[in-house]
Order: C-alpha cells, then structure tokens, then sequence
C-alpha cells in the first residue's frame, strides 16, 4: 500500500548540539497528521531534502550516512505496517493510532496485543449513525436557534425513512459517492413529506441542496471530534438553484391591510401578522414572538434568532397599531404551517388572483407551474417584499442588511424581487434626477 509517509528533517528545530531530529511525516490529510520520532539526529545542512536521505559526506562522528539511511528505511516500513494494520482494522483515528504506537525498536507481533489493550483503557464509542445523530442535535440545543435545531430534527426524520425506503441500516462505513447518489436520488423524486397541509413526493433543488449541507456538516462534526474515521465528501455536491419568489408591492399590502374579513374572522390574526412582517422585515421565527417588552417608544428591539445579533427596526403607523390594537402588546402563537395555509386564502379574498408562473427543477428536469398569485404566498414573503419595496423606494442596501441578516451584497441582490418593468421605471427615475443629457431642440 502505497501511503503518504516521508521522512523529513526540521532545520528550523535545531538542538544545542547543531543537530535537528529526523522525522516519519506521516499525512492522512491536509489537517490530520503527525510526525513519528526516529531518534536519528544529524546537523541539517547534510539532509539531502529532494532525495530525502542523508548526505553521504555526513561526518563520521554523527554515524555512517549509509547505515543511518538504511534504519530510516526501515523505519518507514514499520511505520507503514502500523498504519496499514490502523486502516484495515478500520481503527477511528489511523494518526492517532501510529503516534501513540510507533518507536523506532517497536516489536510488529505486539501489533493486536497493543490494539486489545487500547480498547480495553478506553470506552467504547457507540458508532450507531442516529445515536451520534441524536447526541449531534443535543450538542447544539444551547447555541442554535430553535429553527436551527428543527432542521436538523427534520433532517433525522427523512434520513430515517431513507433508511427505511432502501431497508437497510445506514452506517459510517458505507456513506461515499454511491451512498450520496442514492441519497440525492431519494430526496428529489422518492421522500414522502407533508407541505401546506398536502402530501407530496421528492423535494425542489434548494431543499435538497439544504439537506445534503446539513449531512455534510454532521459528518464533519463526528470527524472532528474523533468518533468516525476521515470520510470522503468531496463529490458530495450541494445543488442549488436561483429559486423563483414572489414579494407583494405596497398596493398589494394595502390590500390585504384593509380586505374585509368580517365574515371569516379566524382569517384576521393572520392577515395582520402577515402586514405586521412586511412592514418589519424580520425573519417568521421572530416576527412571530414579539412581545410588549420589546417595543419601545415606536421601536422594535429585536435579538434575530439565526445570526443573534441585535436589530432595531422603526415600527410603522400601520405596524405599531397592529401590534398594539390587533394583538394588544403580545402576538398569538401561529405556527408556521398553519400560517402558511391560511394566509393564502387571505391573499385570495384579497383579489389577488392574476396568473403567476414559476420553474423550478427536479433532478435534471424542470418544472413549470402557475398558480394565482395568492397561492404562492408564505410567511417568507413577507421578509422579501420588506427589502424588495425598501431597495425600490431608495433605502440604503447597508441599511436594508442591517435588518435582513444578509452577510453579503451578492447575497442580497440574489434575494430581492424585481420585475423587469419595475427595474426599468426604477433606471429611467435614476436617468431622471441625473439628467446628465439634454438633447436641445
């Protein structure tokens, strides 16, 4: 087996003597490695560093340069025997297994004795996948959000059902390339999931994109803390598209603001958590939990539950009067599914009822639907018609971010919504006031 070992001499660490240390480097990755003592030490002018032996005019009083590069030799190979027993014994930590093992006099027949008595000081790992999945979601209830941690709870369900679609157990040791190509196969035309209260199969790009990041940063975590072995996830690619979304102008908030509802009063909580949102701009995770205490002299101080970080936003007329007549200082508790469903039949008692088409893809393949305006509403809306409308009216971006949690401009223009005639009255505005042209009559 051909491993990523050489022998290296450090000029940089020299000892009083004017000697350096010769080294085994082993590399199992760029950021899991160690260097294996050989107690071979010469000056390091005479370390041949491109042939990586000694020099043979090595002064005799530090050895004979021939018989030292044989031991090193042989030291490699010993070196290599011990890892190769590591890796095919799948022992978790290969680095870590021929660091604590290797000397130079080691004695290879004590290999499995050595191994034995390992096991034996420590406890065992329990290497189940939703063992470590559990005890993954538990390691982060105190420094996540609670939608953060619906995430990944969600992401446990649909691998447990992946599980149960292939009937067979998912383990560490099987999860490569053709276990991510099933995975991917699976989410996107085979899961079963439940969304805006109808049951549907297979998920959009972006929602698998979002789960396969998820398992990724799993894998990684249990790599980091030395409970599974180097996985290979470099082919694990996250696809993502740039999903199509509609945001609500003024005129159509306006309209939602004041639809009569008198008739269907188990509508109206919605309605004006709905207006309350867009005129906010903050996330649903958090326009949906203000309470009295945090609105103060017309302003709302808000801790954003996915960055946490601190945000003020100046309420509105409209807003304030929502929060302090409608919901009298503390917003009902509304779940995001169930918001989901009922705002959309407000949109459409509302009228807004044109025609709107949408892609998305599937796999490979793309898909076209359209649907009334109304039915593509959700409470994400109303955080893209906040930055949508305040990017038209003028706001400064910086300041829109401020508010949107948005870490990065390419990020944020990818968010926002623009028709192209609303993108070409807004440069004929700019044309307008600039009126750096004048062509005389």
């Amino acid at each position: 087996m051909l491993l990523p070992i050489k022998p290296i001499c450090n000029a940089s660490k020299t000892r009083r003597d004017g000697t350096s240390l010769i080294f085994i480097q082993y590399c199992q990755n760029a950021e899991n490695k160690t260097l294996l003592n050989t107690e071979i030490a010469i000056p390091p002018n005479y370390w041949n560093k491109k042939l990586e032996r000694i020099s043979d005019y090595l002064p005799t009083e530090f050895g004979i340069a021939n018989n030292l590069n044989k031991e090193i030799q042989r030291q490699i190979r010993l070196a290599e025997d011990i890892i190769s027993y590591a890796l095919a014994n799948k022992i978790p930590d290969p680095v870590q297994f021929a660091k604590s093992t290797f000397t130079p006099d080691f004695d290879l027949s004590t290999l499995q004795k050595v191994v034995k008595e390992n096991k034996a000081a420590k406890p065992k790992i329990n290497r189940d996948f939703f063992f470590q999945f559990n005890d993954y979601i538990k390691s982060k209830e105190q420094s996540v959000a609670p939608s953060t941690l619906r995430v990944f709870k969600n992401l446990k369900v649909i691998l447990q059902s992946f599980e149960a679609f292939r009937k067979k157990p998912i383990t560490f040791d099987e999860i490569d390339y053709n276990f991510y190509e099933e995975f991917l196969h699976y989410l996107s035309f085979e899961h079963i999931h439940q969304n805006k209260k109808e049951v549907l199969k297979g998920f959009k790009t972006n929602t698998v994109g979002k789960n396969i990041k998820q398992l990724i940063i799993f894998l990684k975590n249990r790599k980091k803390k030395k409970i599974i072995p180097e996985l290979d996830t470099t082919g694990f690619k996250i696809p993502e598209e740039e999903a199509d979304a509609i945001y609500l102008t003024p005129q159509e908030i306006k309209q939602i603001l004041y639809v009569d509802l008198s008739k269907l009063p188990h509508l109206q909580k919605y309605r004006n958590l709905f207006v309350f949102g867009c005129l906010t701009g903050l996330r649903f995770s958090d326009f949906s939990v203000i309470r009295n205490e945090d609105v103060r002299d017309g302003m709302l101080y808000k801790k954003q539950g996915k960055t946490k970080h601190w945000v003020v936003v100046p309420l509105r007329d409209e807003a304030n009067s929502i929060f302090v007549n409608n919901f009298k200082g503390s917003i009902p508790a509304i779940s995001n599914p169930d918001f989901n469903y009922y705002i959309k039949e407000v949109g459409r008692v509302a009228g807004l009822l044109h025609l709107v088409k949408h892609s998305y893809l599937k796999g490979s393949r793309n898909y076209i639907e359209t649907k009334p305006k109304y039915e593509w509403i959700t409470s994400h809306t109303c955080r893209r018609s906040f930055c949508t409308n305040e990017f038209l009216a003028g706001t400064p971006v910086e300041l829109i971010m401020r508010i949107s949690g948005h870490k990065s401009l390419k990020d944020f223009y990818k968010y926002i919504k623009i028709a192209p005639e609303q993108a070409g009255q807004k440069i004929k505005e700019i044309w307008k006031n600039r009126d750096e042209i004048k062509i005389k009559g």
